[in-house]
């Protein structure tokens, strides 16, 4: 029985556990993942972590691609994700329809989480965002930074304030319970990003690691990519 490592951007860890429960089942092959933002992924692969897949973004991969990290030509697109905002379950759901409701909403939030922009998506998205509505200096100092989206939700799940907001990939806020998922960043606002599944040049299983790819963007997967919270160009 052949151990499969993954290293995956936290976007991808519902899909990723999904899809290990019936590759285990039906092939004996063990799955164990670590998941973490992508930048610390990145980083993680530079430095010669080992591992047999590796999932982050498609611009990501393709420059583990051009380094050597990862086998050229093993590059399996799984969808794209875009940024949502969440609140904990029960508390008033904030308008997020549009650019000026989300400026109002994000202006009269006691705090704002969302994984750190130093090395997460969603992180650099939300402050893309606060640039573009004029309130970055204004909302900074009400904002939390986590490792990921996941740690992101669960700060926000034992929140016991009734006007907090957390912004972050929205499969990360469809994975986690005790979130509201609120609704999408608004128009020009969000930022669609594509991941992406690659085969590490220093994978142990290469062969169990090219099933597991294959089984991520199988047709058979659609259903679990689209639940978790994934598009598709039509």
């Amino acid at each position: 029985m052949a151990v499969v490592h993954i290293l995956s951007a936290g976007a991808a860890q519902a899909v990723v556990e999904g899809i290990a429960e019936d590759y285990t089942r039906d092939t004996g092959h063990e799955v164990k993942g670590e998941f973490s933002a992508v930048g610390a992924i990145k980083q993680r692969v530079i430095k010669g972590a080992e591992a047999d897949v590796i999932l982050l973004t498609g611009a990501l991969i393709d420059e583990l691609i051009s380094a050597g990290h990862v086998i050229a030509g093993s590059r399996a697109d799984l969808g794209k994700v875009g940024t949502g905002v969440a609140v904990r379950t029960g508390a008033p759901l904030p308008d997020v329809s549009s650019a000026r409701a989300l400026r109002g909403s994000l202006l009269a939030a006691t705090k704002v989480v969302c994984p750190d922009p130093a090395t997460a998506t969603a992180g650099k998205v939300v402050m893309q965002v606060l640039e573009r509505l004029g309130i970055t200096d204004r909302v900074k100092p009400n904002m939390q930074y986590f490792p990921n989206g996941y740690a992101a939700m669960k700060r926000l799940v034992e929140s016991r304030s009734r006007n907090e907001i957390g912004i972050t990939q929205i499969t990360e806020i469809l994975a986690n319970k005790g979130v509201t998922y609120v609704g999408p960043l608004p128009g020009d606002l969000q930022t669609k990003t594509m991941y992406s599944a690659g085969l590490s040049s220093r994978a142990a299983e290469p062969g169990a690691a090219r099933e597991f790819i294959a089984r991520l963007t199988s047709p058979t997967a659609r259903s679990v990519l689209v639940n978790a919270g994934y598009e598709f160009n039509i």
